[in-house]
């Protein structure tokens, strides 16, 4: 353990009050101290943070008349494994895919929230329009009226390079590719990924 020198940093003739213990110890000491706290702590805390997950453990029960079908997450190119149960055409619940090949039981956060594009309550499921200051539900015709007389006013002012279509993390790889080839249709090489930007 470290020597407890103490030295007195004062300067003659200036009142100091300061008085540090000696730096090479102390910051070895500190460390060795830290390190003891973590280990004691991490032993302490273990048994309470942390539980065995028994392979028994029930899922929890199927929806009546549903049905477990299994798919590929559309998030990203690399295909792993979930599988959807389905009720009435509807996706009601997913599981990982424990027998998968690809992603051997595992999600990554957007393949694990992947049914939250179904069936969440924040989800908009009409067009919105802000009309002084507020939002209102508008119409499908209304909304594809507006946003193409919008972007041929945009087109024909400014070229077609005018617009930038962004990308996002958020949509499956067919979303990406109908994204990309809009953008190519349109005339446009401005399409960019909302994690570059």
């Amino acid at each position: 353990m470290a020597r407890k020198k103490i030295f007195n940093n004062s300067i003659p003739g200036k009142r100091s009050r300061r008085v540090t213990i000696n730096p090479r110890m102390a910051r070895r000491s500190f460390l060795k101290l830290s390190a003891a706290a973590a280990a004691v702590s991490t032993a302490a805390l273990a048994p309470t943070l942390t539980r065995k997950v028994s392979a028994q453990t029930k899922a929890k029960e199927p929806y009546p008349g549903s049905k477990k079908v299994k798919t590929i997450c559309t998030y990203c190119s690399v295909g792993c494994g979930i599988i959807a149960e389905v009720q009435n055409g509807v996706w009601v619940r997913q599981e990982v895919a424990t027998d998968h090949p690809v992603s051997r039981g595992g999600h990554c956060c957007k393949g694990a929230g992947a049914i939250d594009m179904v069936t969440s309550e924040k989800r908009l499921k009409s067009p919105m329009k802000r009309v002084g200051g507020k939002w209102q539900k508008i119409s499908w015709d209304q909304a594809l009226d507006e946003i193409a007389a919008k972007l041929l006013e945009i087109r024909e002012q400014d070229g077609p390079d005018a617009l930038h279509f962004n990308g996002s993390a958020k949509v499956s790889n067919e979303m990406a590719y109908l994204q990309r080839k809009f953008a190519a249709f349109w005339g446009s090489n401005n399409i960019d990924h909302q994690a570059r930007i």
